[in-house]
């Protein structure tokens, strides 16, 4: 048997298949806290593969060096009690690399979980991101407009996504501009997100949600400031309102293509949670400690699957889990018997 063909096969398949490596989104960043997180990734990697070497190179080295040879036959090694300088090192190279790795992992954390630096000094525009079966519905409180499916933002602009979702849990994620982060029913969460090159990119479900998971993905057109005025300036002048009754039929259909209004859902529907800085009046409408009565009425149109009133476990009783467990040799031979 030829030794050697699982190693042919295994670099083949390097071959074939790391030149598609270019093609991750992950690693392909365009904004400031896809970068932070593709440096972590490549950095994690870099670590693990020094790790593998060490060991590797150990490995063979021990098996090389102390192989059984015929110059040596019948050697048999002097009996050590162990170094207690080797297992300290051993001990402690393991410590330090996951502490490395865990400042390295907190840091970029808290950097991706805020505005980025370069764009500290930025007021973030507001998007509220909210998901329903099966779609995504991106309102600018700020710009008076929606859309359904896709979101534009403007290059080098701080976004502050605040995310909630009509039904199921859900999580938005544009790969190449940021990390994700889930969206729930009751309660707002916030993500910070920029892009600093012009393009279309994919955004996408990162949560399984049911049968209709896979048709969540959505275009992330991050535009120049005058192409991002003009858009805006054209949805006012061109896109219908949405009314009450629209949105509602939007939230009872399964799937949507792209739809473009000239007013937002949060004026009759609003997010759960204090905004009342994008709603009008003072915010005396929140009647609700998780959000918003118009917020909670439209959930109900998905709503959460109710529990089974009967599990796999309820069926008939079995008569001998109910004979008393022997507490003697002679109980249990008994207890055999019957």
């Amino acid at each position: 048997m030829n030794k050697k063909g699982p190693l042919y096969a295994l670099f083949i398949s390097l071959v074939l298949l790391l030149p598609g490596c270019s093609s991750i989104a992950v690693l392909n960043p365009k904004g400031p806290a896809a970068r932070t997180l593709s440096d972590t990734i490549i950095l994690s990697i870099l670590v693990m593969l020094g790790v593998l070497a060490v060991v590797y190179i150990l490995y063979i080295f021990i098996l090389v060096k102390y192989r059984a040879k015929k110059s040596n036959e019948g050697y048999i090694p002097p009996h050590e009690e162990g170094n207690k300088w080797l297992e300290a090192l051993w001990i402690a190279i393991p410590i330090v690399i996951v502490a490395f790795l865990s400042v390295v992992t907190v840091k970029s954390t808290s950097a991706v979980e805020n505005i980025a630096e370069d764009y500290k000094n930025q007021k973030p525009l507001v998007i509220y991101a909210s998901s329903s079966n099966w779609k995504w519905h991106f309102s600018y409180p700020e710009e008076g407009i929606e859309t359904v499916n896709y979101v534009n933002m403007p290059v080098h602009r701080a976004v502050e996504f605040r995310m909630y979702s009509f039904g199921t849990i859900t999580s938005l994620w544009i790969p190449q501009l940021g990390g994700q982060k889930y969206a729930m029913s009751d309660m707002l969460t916030k993500l910070h997100l920029s892009g600093d090159t012009v393009g279309s990119y994919i955004g996408k479900n990162a949560n399984f949600s049911g049968k209709g998971f896979a048709h969540m993905e959505f275009e992330a057109l991050v535009m120049s400031d005058a192409d991002y005025a003009d858009w805006v300036k054209e949805v006012k002048e061109t896109a219908p309102e949405l009314t009450e009754d629209e949105f509602k039929g939007l939230l009872e259909m399964d799937f949507a293509g792209r739809k473009t209004y000239s007013s937002t859902h949060l004026t009759f529907s609003p997010p759960p949670g204090d905004h009342s800085e994008h709603m009008s009046g003072d915010g005396t409408e929140m009647d609700m400690d998780n959000g918003h009565m118009d917020h909670q009425d439209n959930k109900d149109i998905h709503p959460s699957p109710e529990p089974s009133s009967q599990t796999e476990f309820d069926g008939e009783p079995n008569p001998e889990l109910d004979q008393p467990l022997p507490t003697s040799a002679v109980d249990e031979e008994t207890h055999e018997g019957h």
